[in-house]
C-alpha cells in the first residue's frame, strides 16, 4: 500500500466517512464555562426563540442536531451523548456552548443534599394520620 493509501485508510472509514476528532468539535476546549453545571441527568431544554439553529453560521452541525434534539423534547446530558454516538466531554462543551448562546438552557437535579430525608416524610404523613 503507498504512503498515500496508507494516509487515507488512516483518516477515512468507508463505511462511516470522514473521522472527525473530537477536539476538533470544540476546537480544542476540554470545558465551558457552563461545565460545572451539566452532570449525565442534567435535562437540557431549548429555548422557545431557537426555532432555526441552522439559519446561525456560528453553530457546528452538531450544536443544531442538538438543538433539534432538545426541541422535540428535553433531553439529559447522557441521552444526547448517547444519540449523537459523542463522548460526554464534547457534548458537555457544545452545550456549553449553546447555553452561552442562548439556544438553550439546563434544568438540574436537585441535590441529594438538598432532598428530603425519607424518615422524615414519614414522621410528617404519621403525624397527620395521628390528626
Amino acid at each position: 500500500m503507498s504512503a498515500e493509501g496508507q494516509g487515507r485508510s488512516h483518516w477515512f472509514d468507508d463505511e462511516a466517512g470522514p473521522v472527525v476528532r473530537p477536539y476538533a468539535m470544540t476546537r480544542g476546549r476540554t470545558s465551558s464555562a457552563a461545565q460545572h453545571r451539566l452532570d449525565l441527568i442534567a435535562v437540557v431544554v431549548a429555548e422557545p426563540h431557537a426555532d432555526d439553529p441552522e439559519a446561525d453560521s456560528s453553530l457546528s452541525p452538531e450544536h443544531v442536531d442538538i438543538v433539534e434534539l432538545c426541541q422535540d423534547a428535553p433531553q439529559s446530558v447522557a441521552e444526547l451523548s448517547a444519540e449523537l454516538d459523542l463522548p460526554i466531554g464534547v457534548v458537555r462543551v457544545l452545550i456549553g456552548d449553546l447555553v452561552d448562546g442562548e439556544f438553550v438552557h439546563v434544568n438540574r437535579p436537585v441535590p441529594p443534599a438538598e432532598l428530603v430525608d425519607e424518615s422524615i416524610l414519614r414522621d410528617v404523613i404519621n403525624g397527620l394520620r395521628a390528626l
